[in-house]
């Protein structure tokens, strides 16, 4: 995934936007959860965009590393792709409308 798409979905979780924390549900795999959601959000938008991504070789890898997370919580990528979701709508939302561009 394009990296500054992910930031940006790890952005989002800030207090003052979306008040995103996995630390109470998922406890020790709180940092793998935001790293999934921080995933699934840059998928998202760069879908929205119609922009092309090339995963890198070691993404898999990465994703890998999160087996061990839907093996303890099978229902743990619908919660990730919920909030991911929720970041890509707010992100979106933050654009300028296109009477706000023309004024």
């Amino acid at each position: 995934m394009d990296g500054t798409y992910h930031e940006c979905g790890h952005a989002t979780g800030a207090k003052h936007r979306l008040d995103r924390n996995f630390a109470e549900r998922f406890k020790r795999d709180s940092l793998a959860i935001e790293e999934i959601c921080a995933e699934l959000t840059a998928s998202f938008v760069l879908a929205d965009l119609g922009i092309a991504h090339h995963p890198r070789p070691d993404h898999a890898a990465y994703v890998a590393s999160w087996l061990r997370v839907f093996k303890d919580d099978p229902r743990a990528i619908f919660t990730a792709a919920s909030k991911a979701q929720a970041a890509a709508d707010w992100m979106h939302a933050q654009q300028p409308q296109a009477e706000e561009m023309a004024a």
